[in-house]
């Protein structure tokens, strides 16, 4: 199982990043173009998300914006797999 990392690990990594903690995981929203890029987008995070075998829970709300949060949910909580998906889906945007 992976190691849940504690509180400084947790703000460490945070630092200069987009992403904020709530409670067990963390969040990012992002606003799109429109619909379609915010679908796109979705898609291209579902691809990574798949090929690291780690799913961020998703919400598109408002036509042009999606809401991404990540948490190790076997683990209970925040791992170093949760920061490394948040790198490589900032990378696509």
């Amino acid at each position: 199982m992976a190691r849940l990392l504690d509180d400084a690990e947790i703000d460490s990594r945070l630092r200069g990043s987009a992403w904020e903690r709530e409670g067990t995981r963390i969040v990012r929203e992002w606003r799109l173009r429109d619909f379609a890029a915010a679908v796109e987008f979705v898609n291209r995070v579902a691809a990574v998300a798949e090929e690291r075998d780690h799913h961020p829970d998703i919400l598109v709300h408002g036509y042009d914006r999606v809401r991404l949060e990540l948490s190790t949910h076997s683990a209970g909580g925040l791992t170093e797999s949760d920061f490394e998906l948040a790198r490589r889906i900032d990378a696509l945007s």
